[in-house]
């Protein structure tokens, strides 16, 4: 958990009121007062987070059988997200935590319908994208099939000890050329 900077908290605000306002408009929401979204504060993770990409941080000793807005303490989103590229799924996750802040908190049937719900159908498909980005930032090394060319960005080099996971052929390692 980091603290966001002013143009980091800029962003996060202007996302949640696009947010919130898309919500107002979604029949899913229309009998929950959405408005009560507006109070929880918004932060971001850490840089180097890579599997995550959003978090509802609940207030200690809170009773989860009745969760309300009131009882988030920060939603956190990755900072990487905060920007023209990933605008439309950083919009798709802030969905996804406000579902949680209404006190959804498993990720059940229920949970998926308003998820699915969210009118940016595409959005949703962009966290495997957006992982994908995390990672090649940080790989030193990518993990190259000679057969397919599928590449896999690692921190530490394969040395031929494996195989590509589309053709069954050995892989060989290359440095990362975005790496300076």
């Amino acid at each position: 958990m980091a603290k966001p900077s002013k143009e980091q908290t800029i962003l996060l605000n202007e996302l949640r009121d696009f947010v919130i306002d898309v919500m107002r408009d979604m029949p899913e929401w229309v009998d929950a007062n959405v408005e009560r979204l507006l109070t929880i504060p918004l932060g971001v993770l850490r840089r180097n987070a890579t599997q995550r990409h959003g978090v509802t941080r609940w207030k200690r000793g809170v009773d989860i059988a009745s969760l309300e807005p009131e009882d988030v303490e920060v939603i956190d989103l990755h900072p990487r997200m905060l920007n023209e590229q990933w605008r439309a799924y950083s919009a798709f996750v802030l969905h996804h935590e406000y579902i949680h802040a209404l006190g959804l908190r498993a990720h059940n049937t229920l949970f998926r319908q308003l998820e699915a719900a969210w009118p940016g159908n595409k959005a949703s498909t962009h966290g495997i994208l957006f992982t994908e980005h995390l990672r090649r930032e940080k790989a030193i090394w990518l993990w190259c099939c000679p057969n397919c060319q599928q590449e896999f960005p690692r921190q530490k080099p394969s040395r031929r000890r494996y195989r590509c996971r589309k053709c069954n052929t050995t892989l060989v390692d290359k440095k990362n050329p975005d790496i300076v």
